[in-house]
């Protein structure tokens, strides 16, 4: 049987042009290879930066409670004080 020259053409247009697609999609899989490596690395670093936030704001709170511990002890002899210089008591009006 002789070669069909049309079949030997179309064959080696598509063996080409599966060749060309294997490579733009080895190229475009490298790519997203690429930027899921770097996306990990972001992840990675913001998890870090949220577990520093976390450590900073268990110590604005400590700082917090201890504000408003100190304000409590001042603000009782101010109450007394003025209660005295009055003559009411907040607690009872």
């Amino acid at each position: 049987m002789p070669e069909d020259p049309i079949a030997h053409s179309e064959l080696s247009a598509l063996t080409r042009r599966y060749g060309e697609t294997a490579q733009k999609t080895d190229r475009e899989f490298g790519i997203v290879k690429s930027d899921l490596t770097a996306l990990r690395l972001q992840v990675g670093n913001l998890d870090q930066k949220v577990d520093g936030l976390g450590d900073r704001i268990h110590g604005l709170e400590q700082k917090i409670d201890g504000f408003l511990t100190e304000q409590r002890t001042v603000n009782t002899p101010l109450v007394e004080l003025l209660t005295g210089l009055v003559g009411k008591n907040p607690d009872t009006a």
